[in-house]
């Protein structure tokens, strides 16, 4: 048996090996060791190898999926090697026969298909990256939906698509530049090498067309051969993985990337558009705006979200949906409950392709056909917009499938197809009856032996069964010689004479048995066939059904936008083609949506104006201290103009929006310390991203720029920064800044204008208003900000007075020097500020006030200890 385990481990060295031994999936070696410590549990040894104990441990084969669940999370490829027959086969070999095994499936991260492996609301992609010749593109698939993919995009695009997608792997070619890895580090993926055959355009051409039987690519688009290639790829890795079981893929569709809206890695990080900062869903932006109740409705609607469009058409179709739903509130509100009763058909498929299903998987299928139905009936109306006429028209046409499902599943079928009572009564006679006898096996004894017992005239005929004979009738010896006589001797067979008794049986008898006896494996044989060939049905169907899933899912997206912008008070943008970008009374939502639910201030609105004139920029140059409120303001422009541009409602009260073909944001600082970086390289590398791709259609959005490194080379990089996004890149843009000497680029630079965050000043503290207002700040407020972060007020005394008097000696053209050598700014202490120090601890009052425990006075103590508070604060 472990020359077997190594045999088989030798052709996976890169995956741990779950080794099937009757109910329990073994690990030995290394994988064992590796195994045990990522999934907590025992590290057992088993046999000996070379003279050292062979370290093992194992996960029963019921509870697997959980396992692997771990295993792939903490970056584990697992080979599934099953038992490929009986026991008992395996003897009929030889008495020492080793049962046969093999790998039936390569588990890896974006091979997964099970429920419970998977999040049902977002998408698990698999992307191949192909270079030909200079030339780049990139194949994805999910092959729990069977969504298939491929595009076309030059180098500089690649990182960004991948963020956009968020596969979660990624194949390579071995013969890839080693640099090339860092733009995955960047997503977070570790690449999966594949031969430099897997990536043959010419092999992969005729590869896809094997797996979709056709004569040519020709048949499915114009690919291109580098395009070919990552497709081919992709078929590849599935059939190692899958060991030539392929999941039910759909035709490969092109995608154009000029038709969506450009997003980079370090953007979509930012604007927190799918994931917050944190890393978790929660604080995100799709957090806030999903009101989805389908797993392929968020689907659907997250990857609206990761790439909004950038033709108007496809815009103005989504919005149409959303505003019909809006205006049918009533009928809108009977569609989702409707929708909240449709399974996942999308994964269900899946499984039932791969031959990983089970009863319920076909049940999911019935069922969404049912609901198809129901909802079709709902939206038999004549105002549907375009896309949801479509939609609706890909519900209808399925009776027959639905008619065999319903006809032949019972209303809850079991998990798994061995475990039998899936198939309705009077769906199979013959099964039918094999349950009867299965289940009532000795009622029907019971009324055989009624008839027999009348046939022969002998009311204490009895039918009996021992391990010997079966079944079999017994009677007196006073009457048997009745029944051994014609005509009874030819239904009753003599089969055994005893002392007192005789024994008969019939061939009806016999039958019976046998039928009795082998009951319970008949039905389950006959449920199988019948599982197998729904199965067979429904895959058949698999692309029409495909087409429902997505139909039932624009449905759920139209319905749930409407209802969001119901909710929240969102209108519907004018977007088009012209440059203009006018927002009245935006708000943030993720902000919004936290400040409810906290019970605080509400959120203050403001408008936002970067429509260029005469085709020119159109810069805000955005000013004020922090905490005001100027990230927040520059986030929120940006996301609404992405939640236009994907079809749905904005939280504003009226915006125009001219397409946007790029957004770039650099908002917040980090540093990457794994690449050597720091903060201000960081934002540097950004700001170099931004400058060297962003064109006339770009809306970017910058914060800070320059703010971590001397103030003079700070203040010259966002200088000529803002020039150059003027007057080269001529985009639309909000510029924050601390750096008050640009706000002179207003009256320099056409189309930049200066806006500021309002603050008042009340009895020496800040309070930030949240409004943007024209005109410039005067002043950042850095000292007021770190008060209310709760430095010390020795510190924040001594801030001010350094404060006042470098702003003194500016304006008394004092030398930064001579200002360095008057402040003892690394000289000891001066006794002002231990003064300030000694006054800033505890009064003799706040003291005693701390002893005070409220809930142990009486009303008299509580009065006398409000005398002695008083005397103690007076000294």
């Amino acid at each position: 048996m472990m020359a077997q385990y190594l045999e088989i481990k030798q052709q996976y060295p890169d995956a741990l090996l779950f080794y099937r031994m009757g109910d329990f999936y073994e690990l030995f070696f290394d994988d064992a060791a590796a195994a045990a410590e990522a999934l907590d549990i025992a590290l057992t040894k088993r046999g000996k190898h070379n003279g050292d104990d062979i370290p093992m441990c194992g996960v029963p084969v019921h509870a697997a999926e959980g396992y692997l669940l771990t295993l792939i999370r903490k970056g584990f490829r697992v080979a599934v090697c099953e038992q490929m027959e009986s026991p008992a086969e395996a003897k009929k070999r030889g008495s020492k026969s080793v049962v046969k095994r093999d790998v039936v499936r390569l588990v890896t991260p974006g091979t997964l298909t099970e429920e419970s492996l998977l999040e049902a609301r977002r998408h698990n992609y698999l992307a191949a990256i192909s270079n030909v010749r200079g030339a780049w593109a990139i194949a994805y698939t999910d092959i729990s939906t069977g969504a298939f993919h491929a595009l076309s995009l030059p180098q500089a695009r690649v990182g960004s698509e991948l963020a956009r997608l968020a596969p979660s792997e990624v194949l390579i070619s071995e013969s890839m530049d080693e640099g090339f890895a860092t733009v995955l580090d960047d997503i977070g993926v570790v690449p999966t090498f594949l031969g430099r055959a897997s990536f043959d355009s010419t092999s992969a051409e005729k590869r896809l067309c094997d797996v979709f039987g056709v004569a040519s690519s020709d048949a499915f688009g114009n690919f291109e051969r580098t395009e070919l290639s990552a497709l081919g790829a992709v078929v590849d890795y599935l059939e190692i993985t899958q060991k030539g079981n392929l999941p039910l893929l759909q035709p490969p569709r092109q995608e154009n990337v000029s038709r969506l809206l450009q997003i980079d890695n370090a953007t979509r990080k930012n604007l927190e558009l799918t994931q917050s900062m944190q890393g978790g869903r929660a604080g995100s932006l799709l957090s806030v705006i999903d009101r989805t109740v389908t797993a392929a409705g968020a689907r659907l609607l997250e990857r609206r979200l990761s790439s909004p469009s950038r033709d108007l058409d496809t815009i103005h179709q989504r919005q149409d949906g959303v505003s019909w739903a809006v205006e049918a509130a009533d009928l809108s509100e009977r569609l989702i409950s409707a929708l909240k009763k449709v399974p996942d058909i999308d994964r269900a498929l899946s499984r039932l392709g791969l031959d990983r299903g089970g009863p319920r998987d076909l049940a999911a299928v019935r069922n969404s056909l049912g609901q198809a139905e129901e909802i079709a009936a709902l939206v038999e109306c004549s105002d549907l917009p375009e896309l949801l006429q479509n939609a609706r028209a890909a519900l209808v046409g399925h009776d027959d499938l639905s008619s065999l499902l319903d006809n032949a599943l019972v209303a809850e079928p079991p998990l798994l197809a061995r475990d039998g009572g899936f198939i309705a009564e009077g769906y199979d006679a013959e099964l039918d009856e094999v349950r009867t006898l299965r289940d009532e096996g000795r009622g029907v004894i019971a009324r055989l032996q009624s008839e027999y017992a009348e046939k022969a005239g002998v009311s204490s005929l009895k039918i009996k069964h021992n391990n010997v004979l079966g079944y079999f009738i017994e009677t007196t010896a006073l009457h048997a010689e009745k029944m051994m006589s014609a005509p009874l001797s030819e239904t009753f067979i003599h089969r055994q004479t005893t002392a007192n008794q005789v024994r008969f049986t019939t061939v009806e008898l016999s039958e019976l048995e046998t039928k009795i006896l082998n009951a319970g494996g008949r039905a389950i044989e006959i449920e199988k066939a019948h599982f197998q060939a729904l199965q067979s049905r429904i895959t058949e169907n698999a692309p029409a059904l495909t087409q429902l899933s997505l139909a039932l899912a624009e449905f759920d997206v139209a319905t749930a936008m409407a209802k969001l912008a119901k909710s929240e008070d969102w209108v519907k943008p004018t977007v088009d083609d012209s440059r203009a970008f006018h927002v009245e009374q935006g708000r943030h939502p993720v902000v919004e949506h936290a400040l409810r639910n906290a019970g605080g201030a509400p959120f203050i609105a403001n408008d936002c104006e970067l429509s260029p004139n005469a085709d020119g920029p159109a810069l805000q140059l955005l000013t004020g201290p922090n905490m005001a409120g100027k990230s927040t303001y520059l986030r929120q422009n940006a996301l609404i103009a992405i939640l236009a541009q994907m079809g749905a409602y904005i939280p504003a009260k009226a915006a125009h929006i001219g397409l946007v073909g790029q957004i770039f944001s650099r908002v917040g600082a980090s540093d990457d310390l794994a690449k050597g970086r720091s903060t201000f390289m960081v934002e540097m590398v950004e700001t170099a991203a931004i400058l060297n791709q962003s064109d006339d259609r770009a809306l970017v959005i910058l914060d800070e720029i320059g703010r971590g490194t001397a103030t003079y080379d700070g203040l010259s990089i966002a200088w000529a920064t803002l020039e150059h996004l003027a007057e080269v890149n001529r985009v639309r843009g909000l510029f924050a800044t601390h750096y008050h000497e640009m706000t002179a680029l207003a009256d320099k630079l056409p189309g930049v204008s200066n806006a500021t965050v309002t603050v008042k000043e009340w009895e020496g503290e800040v309070i930030f208003l949240h409004e943007v207002r024209a005109g410039a700040a005067d002043r950042s407020y850095g000292v007021q900000v770190a008060q209310l972060a709760g430095l010390p007020k020795a510190v924040i005394s001594r801030a001010k007075s350094v404060l006042e008097s470098l702003e003194q000696g500016e304006r008394e053209k004092t030398s930064p020097a001579r200002l360095i050598d008057d402040l003892p700014l690394f000289s000891v202490v001066t006794e002002t500020v231990k003064q300030e120090t000694v006054a800033a601890k505890p009064s003799a009052a706040e003291e005693r006030l701390k002893e005070i425990v409220p809930d142990d006075l009486t009303p008299r103590e509580a009065l006398q200890i409000l005398y002695e508070l008083r005397e103690l604060a007076n000294g």
